[in-house]
Parts: C-alpha cells; sequence; structure tokens
C-alpha cells in the first residue's frame, strides 16, 4: 500500500495514508496530553472536593457543636422552666385547694343556715297549722254558739258590748238594766243634756238567714225569703213596742246585727224590710255603723262636757291671763337688770382699756414723774403716788 495513495477528500485537499498516520501520531500525543490534564484536574477537583468534604466536616461539627450547646441550653431552659411550671403548678392547686376548702366551709355554712332557716319556717308553718286547727275548731264552736238562739244572743251582746266599752265612758251607759214597763233591754246609753235613753238590741234571728244561704231551688228561695222578711219584721216591732217608751227612752232604737254580711244582704235584697223598720222608728246597725254612731256619740258627750266645763274653763282661763300679766311684769324686771348689766359692762370695759393703755406706757417706760409726799402712820413714813 502506498502512503501516497488518496483515501478521500476534504475540500480540495486530498487525505492520503501518510498524512493519516501522521495526523493520527500528533492526535494521540495531543490525546494523551488531554488525558494527562484531565487525570491532573480530576485529581485537582478530587483534592478539592476533599477540602471542601473536610471544611464542610468542619463547619458541620461546629455547627453540631453549636446545636448541642443550643440543645443543652435548651434543656436547660426546658428543666428550668419545667421546675416553674411545677412550681407555679403547685402554687395554684394549693390556692384552689384553698378556695376550695374555703368555698366548702362556706358553703357548708350557708346550707347550714338554710336548713336553720327552714326549720324556722317549718316551725312556723307547724304553727299556723295547729293555729288553723284550733281555728277550725273555735270556727266549728261558732256555729254551734249560732245554731243556738241563746247563745247566738250573748254572742250579739259581746260583740255589741265591746264595740260601747271601746268608744264611751262606763257612765254614758248601761248594760241589762229595768226600763219602766218590765223589759231589759241589751243596752241603754245615756244622752247627754237629757232623761232619755237610747235602746240598742243586740238579738237579731238568724235562723231564716241560714235558710236562705242554703236555698238552692226557686221555691226554697221564695220560702226562705219570705221567712226571712217576716222574722225581721217581727223582731223590729218587738222592739218598738217594748222599749220605745214616751219620756223615758228616745223615739228611736236600734237594732244591732252582729254580722256585716247579714247587713250587707238587707240593703241588696230586702229593701221594704228596711223602710218598714225606719217607720216603726227602730235603725238596723251593723258593727261598723254602730263603731260610727259611738264616735258620733262621743263627739256629743265631749261637747257636752265642754258646756258644762264653760265655767270652770272661764276661771282657768282668768288665771292664764293673770299669769301672762304676771310673766310680763318679770320680763320687764328681767330687762331692767339686762340693762343695768349693760352699764357696767361698759364701764368694765372702760377699766380695761385704761389699764390697756397704762400697760402700754410701761412697757415703753413712759413713766410720769410721781409726786410724793410723806404719811405718818404707826410705821415709818412711806411714799405714795399720786396719779
Amino acid at each position: 500500500m502506498a502512503l501516497e495513495e488518496i483515501l478521500f477528500l476534504v475540500g480540495d485537499v486530498p487525505i492520503t495514508y501518510g498524512r493519516l498516520f501522521a495526523g493520527l501520531g500528533v492526535s494521540c500525543l495531543v490525546l494523551l496530553l488531554i488525558l494527562a490534564i484531565v487525570a491532573w484536574r480530576g485529581a485537582r477537583a478530587r483534592q478539592a472536593q476533599s477540602f471542601e468534604a473536610m471544611r464542610r466536616t468542619g463547619e458541620l461539627e461546629y455547627k453540631l457543636a453549636e446545636l448541642s450547646g443550643s440543645l443543652s441550653a435548651f434543656a436547660e431552659q426546658v428543666a428550668h422552666h419545667d421546675a416553674h411550671l411545677a412550681r407555679t403548678l403547685d402554687e395554684r392547686l394549693d390556692q384552689v385547694s384553698l378556695r376550695l376548702g374555703q368555698g366548702l366551709t362556706e358553703t357548708a355554712e350557708r346550707t347550714t343556715q338554710s336548713l336553720q332557716s327552714l326549720n324556722e319556717r317549718l316551725a312556723v308553718i307547724d304553727n299556723a297549722q295547729r293555729n288553723i286547727t284550733e281555728l277550725s275548731t273555735h270556727m266549728v264552736s261558732l256555729k254551734d254558739i249560732l245554731s243556738n238562739k241563746q247563745t247566738r244572743g250573748a254572742f250579739g251582746q259581746g260583740r255589741m258590748e265591746a264595740i260601747i266599752r271601746d268608744g264611751l265612758h262606763q257612765s254614758a251607759y248601761d248594760f241589762q238594766c229595768t226600763l219602766s214597763n218590765g223589759t231589759r233591754p241589751d243596752c241603754l246609753i245615756k244622752l247627754p243634756e237629757s232623761e232619755l235613753g237610747l235602746i240598742i238590741d243586740a238579738k237579731f234571728p238568724l235562723e231564716a238567714y241560714n235558710l236562705l244561704k242554703a236555698a238552692r231551688a226557686d221555691a226554697e228561695l221564695r220560702q226562705a225569703e219570705s221567712r226571712f222578711r217576716v222574722d225581721v219584721l217581727k223582731h223590729v216591732k218587738d222592739i218598738s213596742q217594748k222599749y220605745l217608751i214616751a219620756g223615758e227612752t228616745h223615739e228611736t232604737a236600734i237594732m244591732f246585727v252582729p254580722s256585716e254580711s247579714i247587713y250587707a244582704e238587707l240593703y241588696e235584697r230586702f229593701e221594704d224590710v228596711l223602710q218598714k223598720s225606719h217607720r216603726e222608728r227602730v235603725i238596723i246597725a251593723s258593727p261598723n255603723i254602730l263603731m260610727l254612731l259611738v264616735q258620733t256619740m262621743q263627739a256629743i258627750f265631749k261637747d257636752a262636757r265642754m258646756r258644762e266645763q264653760a265655767g270652770q274653763i272661764k276661771i282657768e282661763v282668768v288665771k292664764l291671763m293673770e299669769d301672762v300679766v304676771r310673766m310680763r311684769d318679770r320680763v320687764l324686771n328681767l330687762q331692767k337688770h339686762f340693762g343695768m348689766a349693760t352699764q357696767d359692762v361698759e364701764k368694765l370695759l372702760i377699766s380695761s382699756e385704761k389699764i390697756t393703755k397704762r400697760g402700754s406706757r410701761i412697757e415703753q417706760l413712759d413713766l410720769p414723774e410721781p409726786q410724793t409726799r410723806p404719811i405718818v402712820g404707826k410705821d415709818r413714813p412711806r411714799l405714795v403716788a399720786e396719779n
């Protein structure tokens, strides 16, 4: 094979075997040189990487040391915080325990007080229950009393006497006195400045009223109303005939009804009975009306006593005027004494001014020359300063 044999053309330049071998030799050298450079650079790179790895290892170890210190400080801080938290929790638990104990004590005290109050109220309720039971017994007894005519009369008599005694002087009334015709009214009020007496009767027909309240059917109601009307008018007529005596008793008598409900029933449903009783000169009065009448009688008795004692009042007024005149004279004498005392005070003020002026002169040593004269006495002669 010839070295000048053309293998191929590169452009217009022919490539022969000789040129190819020459190029390969140079290329091998270049290639070896390149491989050497690459190997050296790889070694330098590995050395740099080794140095960088060592530097990074040192930095990592430093950071690990810092991290270890930080972790130690953090651990200490956490331990301190845990200890502080434990102390705080212990203190808070102690406070909560103390407050809880105090709260339980106060709750126990309040509960005890509430139970005591409840026991007291229960005792009051028990007492009230006993009172209600006693009252029920008394009401039953009162019902028994009112069912009996004689005891009912005594009940009305007692209420009427209590009102009269509370409102009038004992000399102004008389209970169960005997009149000239032999009758005995329940009460006789002695009118002032008159020989007449006002009669009060305390009996009332209650059986017909009980039938009236118990009636349900219309027939029973009409029958009860008729009987009630008849009984009341009969009692009114008895009072008019027995107790209205000319020249001895007042021309009007009072029939006392011991119940406000009966009085209201009369005025609401039995107006004819009231009109007939007025014509018979008998006034039907309930406890409140009787109390009003008694208060009116109080004013009448008071006015009568004032008229009876008018002369004595005049004498007392004259004495009062004498006392006023005597007091006026004494006030004038006191005024004179005050005038004299004022003059004495003015003189004392003048003397005090002189003493003050003299003291001022003494303090300032502004003293006049004293004029002396001999005085002959039992002792030796002495000098007297003349002012």
